[in-house]
């Protein structure tokens, strides 16, 4: 069973708690989701391929400035490179107004 870690993020002045499982990387899955692949993020980050696969693999993660960068070129919001389920949320957030 993966173990489940917990951070903190300021955005927009509040902080969230975001709860993540350790062996779920959301960079993969949201470039899969994006139809993206990990050679492409290479090329516009400026980066080498291994680099982002060792993002893709949990071996190094990227500091925040690189996450939001990430996030724009995937046009997410950051969070979803935090949290598998928080498009649903949004939607579901959505749906209730």
């Amino acid at each position: 069973m993966a173990e489940i870690e917990s951070i903190s993020l300021p955005l927009q002045g509040k902080h969230y708690i975001i709860y993540y499982m350790e062996d779920i990387n959301r960079i993969k899955m949201v470039l899969f989701e994006k139809k993206k692949t990990a050679r492409w993020l290479a090329g516009e980050m400026g980066v080498t391929p291994s680099t982002v696969s060792k993002w893709c693999t949990n071996s190094s993660q990227p500091d925040l400035a690189t996450i939001l960068k990430i996030a724009d070129l995937l046009e997410v919001d950051i969070r979803e490179l935090f949290v598998r389920k928080y498009k649903q949320y949004l939607i579901s957030q959505e749906l209730e107004k």
